[in-house]
């Protein structure tokens, strides 16, 4: 969320964050709209729904109706709307604890965080250029703006779907990173990933040492179910949040109903898997979800739709596949693909099971999109639809484009200026690209 008019905050200028969540809440009215961590974000929310029958497209008319809708309310006070994984213009400041949304349970798991920690959090990134920072709450965090897709599946699916999920990861950050800037610093394409890692980690240098495990981890192994994941909440992680839930599982159950788990869902709300197991509660009746939390907000609306068509239609391929994926590559190959896509975006390496090591792009073209199409037909998508979507993927892939990397580009063209006037200048013309919604590798 930025600020395109002066008034309220004095000595910022126009793209500066702007520190306005709760006032911007307030004039959109509309429930989909949540607070987040920092008041220069808000958090939208859509309805679940098929994606058969025109539910891709669905998904866009919804997604663009809601966010003009929320724009112009927005502007009445004063703040503009961009989807993006950082904002670019975000400085120091902007990470201290007076910029925590009033939501007490905000301020309360910074603090533990913090106390569980020990030390302030030291925030290390090297990428084509370095960052050094130490705060002393989990503002960075708050720098992370994601997209979050979730699939519904049946228990016996489950450990199917999230190993899939995690197989792809990578290729999923190297066709859509969108954050390659953090405090005026060029940093990884994805730059959320190291920050997200660093920002939430509960451990000392001593108990790193030790070999506990972060509390935002890609993991350790396949599963075999959903199980294995709960079993590890409980293992490896203590809770952070002391509340304790009256309710009793079991007597729940023996009586017919279903039971909320409500400390196994707090729980988990802070264990920052970045494809998390999710129970909940729908019409009283309990269901499990894949929740896909890889991926950067924005640029545009049709982009999203093109990484929600790739990943559904893909992780639906993988995961009926009779010979699953997982069984022939190693998990640490999944999580070094993660990493190497998250640092260097379009222009990644992975290793892919049959091909060694293999440009990601020309993986996603020769490879993965026609089992993307195969999945989205098996979820009931229309051809017609389907390529409308996953063209955008290959034409990503083709041109060696994503936001990312069109980011940066404009900004080293204006090297000769001071960087924060670089980066608010090519923020600008960024959202007005965002608006236009024409996919970034249309983009100039």
């Amino acid at each position: 969320m930025d600020r395109r008019r002066g008034g309220a905050q004095p000595g910022r200028r126009r793209g500066d964050p702007a520190l306005r969540n709760a006032e911007v809440l307030e004039a959109i009215e509309d429930p989909d709209f949540q607070t987040e961590l920092g008041q220069f974000n808000i958090e939208l929310n859509l309805p679940p729904g098929p994606l058969a029958d025109g539910g891709l497209a669905g998904y866009e008319t919804h997604l663009r109706a809601s966010l003009n809708n929320a724009e112009q309310r927005a502007a009445a006070v004063g703040a503009y709307l961009v989807m993006i994984g950082i904002l670019p213009t975000l400085a120091p400041e902007h990470l201290r604890a007076e910029v925590i949304s009033a939501n007490p349970r905000y301020r309360l798991l910074s603090e533990q965080i913090l106390r569980a920690r020990g030390e302030d959090i030291l925030i290390d990134i090297r990428g084509v250029e370095r960052l050094n920072a130490t705060v002393d709450t989990i503002m960075p965090e708050a720098a992370c703006t994601s997209t979050q897709f979730h699939v519904q599946v049946s228990p016996d699916q489950f450990a199917s779907y999230w190993n899939a999920s995690q197989a792809i990861a990578g290729i999923q950050l190297a066709v859509a990173a969108n954050s390659p800037y953090l405090l005026g610093k060029q940093l990884w394409s994805e730059t959320r990933i190291p920050l997200f890692e660093q920002a939430t980690d509960t451990r000392g240098e001593e108990l790193k040492a030790q070999g506990v495990r972060p509390r935002v981890w890609f993991g350790e192994r396949w599963i075999t179910s959903v199980f294995d994941l709960f079993e590890e909440n409980v293992r490896y992680f203590p809770p952070l949040l002391p509340v304790i839930d009256e309710e009793d599982p079991l007597t729940v159950l023996e009586a017919g109903g279903t039971p909320n788990l409500a400390e196994l869902r707090l729980h988990n709300g802070t264990i920052y898997r970045w494809n998390r197991p999710v129970y909940d509660i729908t019409g009283g009746l309990p269901h499990l979800r894949v929740e896909n939390r890889i991926l950067a907000a924005g640029p545009t609306v049709v982009d999203t739709i093109a990484n929600a068509a790739f990943y559904f239609g893909l992780v639906r391929a993988l995961a009926d596949n009779e010979r699953p994926l997982w069984s022939q590559m190693s998990f640490s190959a999944a999580e070094e693909n993660f990493h190497s896509a998250a640092r260097h975006g379009i222009d990644a390496e992975v290793y892919w099971p049959g091909l060694g090591r293999v440009r990601a792009t020309e993986l996603v073209v020769r490879r993965l999109l026609p089992l993307a199409h195969e999945g989205l037909a098996a979820w009931g998508v229309e051809p017609e639809e389907a390529h409308r979507f996953l063209d955008v993927i290959e034409q990503r892939c083709l041109t060696g484009t994503n936001a990312a990397d069109w980011f940066a580009r404009q900004v080293q063209r204006r090297a000769d200026a001071d960087r924060y006037d670089a980066l608010r200048a090519v923020l600008a013309e960024y959202r007005t690209r965002m608006h236009d919604n024409q996919p970034v590798h249309t983009w100039a």
